[in-house]
């Protein structure tokens, strides 16, 4: 059962104009800076979980240092996961995407 608008196959069977061909570079580009937001995030967390498992004084948050190394290693993977979603969607919507002159 397709209930989402993204679960439906869509088909272009028009040429692309030039207007539709910026809108998809954007989309591209929108989708690479997601992409290195999350990267960013990733090494932010790996830094802030290495500094709480450096931390000799509180050694009873420790745990809080390796939950963060752990978040920091999901977040990429699921960064880089949803950046080929998008643009395997966006190749399979707009095959070799070239603007009509």
């Amino acid at each position: 059962m397709k209930n989402f608008i993204w679960d439906v196959d869509f088909k272009n069977t028009e040429k692309i104009i030039l207007r539709d061909y910026l809108a998809l570079e954007r989309t591209r580009l929108a989708n690479e800076r997601t992409l290195f937001a999350y990267i960013r995030t990733s090494l932010y967390l790996i830094l802030g979980g290495i500094a709480f498992i450096q931390l000799r004084d509180f050694e009873n948050i420790v745990w809080l240092g390796y939950l963060s190394l752990l978040s920091s290693v999901f977040l990429l993977i699921f960064g880089i996961l949803k950046y080929y979603q998008l643009n395997k969607k966006l190749k399979k919507y707009y095959p070799g995407t070239k603007p009509e002159k």
